[in-house]
């Protein structure tokens, strides 16, 4: 499975206990890891992989093929997204799902033209803008 090894690469993001000893060590590439270092690290995938539906399966995938195709630059702007979003206030994520949702339905010129508008909506215009566009039911937090 050529997909599995980006799909490790976005898990061990976290962190991985048994590693936490050599963190001020530089650590090897994974050919000189051990069998017993490499299945710490792929453990915790094996059990959500077994754990999850067929749908979540395919987004697994989908996602570490994703990754996978990435550059070195567009992975650490991925990272980067992901701690904003989970350092953000949950009011600051209902607005920003709700932005996302819409602007992804309209054109370029007219998404430009909105974030321009947000930008410059005082809080009460926003409030009334989320009223007027809420965002459908958040996904399950990771």
């Amino acid at each position: 499975m050529k997909t599995f090894p980006a799909l490790l690469a976005v898990l061990l993001l976290a962190p991985v206990t048994g590693f936490a000893q050599q963190s001020a060590q530089a650590l090897p590439e994974w050919e000189q890891l051990t069998q017993q270092q490499r299945e710490q690290l792929i453990a915790p995938v094996r059990e959500r992989w077994n754990s999850s539906t067929q749908d979540k399966r395919h987004h697994m995938l989908d996602h570490a093929a994703r990754w996978q195709s990435m550059t070195p630059a567009e992975r650490e702007r991925a990272r980067h997204g992901e701690r904003r979003w989970r350092d953000m206030p949950p009011e600051r994520r209902e607005q920003a799902r709700a932005l996302f949702e819409h602007m992804r339905t309209l054109p370029e010129a007219e998404r430009k033209a909105m974030v321009e508008r947000w930008k410059a909506m005082t809080p009460e215009q926003r409030k009334a803008w989320m009223d007027a566009n809420p965002p459908r039911e958040p996904r399950r937090e990771r």
